[in-house]
């Protein structure tokens, strides 16, 4: 669909007539001498520059959101030890039993944030980040079940959260979008995606994760792509439509991008890559995406000039996007056989690393393709990473957490361990020096002494 609708809803007292679309714009926080004036006009000067080359919003936490604030499963801080053995990641404290989720843990740098269904209900929870004490549970009716052929894999909340501004935005699996205040777990504002737009359903659940950006949350939901405003729910537009259901409803979760100057959003549905405009949702360039029943799962990984997906059927490639005279196009640079399936992948020094559908580890030089190793050693069915300079950190569903150096020649495994009992499918966290694990029935949190 290229059409872009444009639609406002009213939320409480919050009401808006007019809509205004921003720019994702990065948050600084500017500590200038009073008495400097002539520095403080070069440093503005500097600053408003410097504003327009950011690709990536920047928030007051390291995990905020899907794959961490940067939307890549980057991690930049001091260097990782090379050993992640009892001593040097020291079990900080763990939840009591919760019930189950695929949600991976995030925080707004105080609080941590896991989510739960249990019986006809699910809950975020916020607990504090340094000693694990409950501060507040908030519940909602959103009971349904999976097809039985994905049944084995439970039925159990998908999505993970994503905090801004004092808000935590997480989906429901009954397509169900809900705003809570991150201090009281209030709830602000809730958007009911198949009674609002009577769309279908999806069968699997609301599997894609939001995206957050200064002001506005996005999210692949109500067989469309949506901007929404943070603060009272407005929806500014609505975008790229499926048919929800059993055979729309995307997996994959939306991340930012700056493709040849412009900031975009990559959008993976069932069938397609897009490069969608944030400030009006127009679709810049689109991609058809091979994949067995449409299963496009992991988040695609933007390098250089285009963008590196692998799916479930349809093999590994990489989307060259250009723009020549206000015309965007896409073409395939180079595809191979390897299937990537659940695993988002990371990138470093040109190589991009994943764990792949036959649970072999991988690594491809983005540039040209090439496979540079496929590991003999099988690993769980996902694995979620997390990179910092050249070490990964990569845990699998079986609970076995790897410290992996990034190395084109060779799986390198530094050091493994298995956490406490419990499969995991939740994606890692990191902030600072805590590590956040959410096991099937339990959230962990870990302290790397660095």
């Amino acid at each position: 669909m290229d059409k872009c609708f444009i639609m406002i809803n009213k939320f409480g007292s919050n009401n808006r007539s007019s809509v205004t679309i921003d720019e994702p714009l990065a948050n600084y926080e500017l500590t200038l001498h009073p008495h400097k004036p002539f520095l403080y006009a070069i440093f503005l000067g500097l600053f408003v520059t410097l504003s327009g080359w950011m690709t990536y919003p920047v928030h007051g936490s390291n995990w905020n959101q899907w794959r961490g604030s940067l939307g890549d499963g980057s991690h930049t801080s001091d260097p990782w030890p090379a050993s992640i053995d009892e001593k040097t990641l020291v079990t900080k404290w763990s939840s009591e039993k919760l019930g189950a989720s695929y949600s991976g843990p995030i925080t707004d740098g105080n609080l941590v944030f896991t989510t739960e269904s249990s019986e006809d209900k699910e809950s975020v929870l916020a607990f504090t980040l340094k000693d694990g004490k409950l501060k507040w549970k908030q519940n909602w009716s959103g009971k349904m079940k999976v097809p039985f052929f994905a049944a084995r894999n439970g039925s159990w909340i998908r999505s993970t959260p994503a905090v801004a501004n004092g808000r935590i935005f997480v989906g429901g699996m009954r397509d169900h979008l809900l705003c809570l205040n991150t201090k009281s777990g209030e709830i602000e504002w809730e958007i009911d995606f198949p009674k609002k737009f009577k769309s279908p359903l999806p069968d699997f659940g609301f599997a894609s994760s939001p995206l957050v950006d200064q002001k506005h949350v996005y999210v692949q939901a109500g067989a469309s792509f949506n901007k929404i405003d943070q603060e009272t729910g407005t929806i500014i537009w609505r975008t790229i439509g499926d048919k929800g259901g059993m055979w729309g409803s995307a997996f994959s979760s939306p991340t930012f991008a700056k493709i040849d100057g412009q900031n975009q959003i990559l959008v993976l549905t069932r069938s397609d890559l897009n490069g969608i405009n944030p400030e009006d949702g127009k679709a810049l360039w689109k991609m058809p995406i091979k994949a067995f029943r449409g299963m496009n799962i992991l988040t695609p990984l933007p390098f250089k000039d285009g963008i590196f997906t692998s799916a479930y059927g349809g093999g590994s490639s990489f989307i060259r996007v250009g723009n020549k005279q206000n015309k965007w196009s896409a073409t395939l640079k180079w595809k191979n056989k390897s299937q990537g399936y659940m695993c988002s992948p990371v990138q470093y020094d040109g190589k991009a690393y994943l764990h792949l559908r036959n649970n072999r580890f991988a690594c491809f030089d983005l540039e040209t393709g090439k496979e540079e190793w496929v590991s003999s050693k099988s690993f769980g069915k996902y694995m979620s990473l997390i990179i910092n300079n050249d070490k990964i950190l990569a845990l699998d569903q079986k609970g076995i957490l790897y410290l992996i150096q990034a190395n084109p020649k060779k799986l390198n495994i530094l050091s493994e361990r298995r956490l406490p009992k419990g499969e995991s499918w939740a994606h890692l966290g990191v902030q600072n020096r805590m590590v956040m694990v959410r096991s099937l029935n339990r959230l962990h949190v870990f302290d790397w002494k660095i």
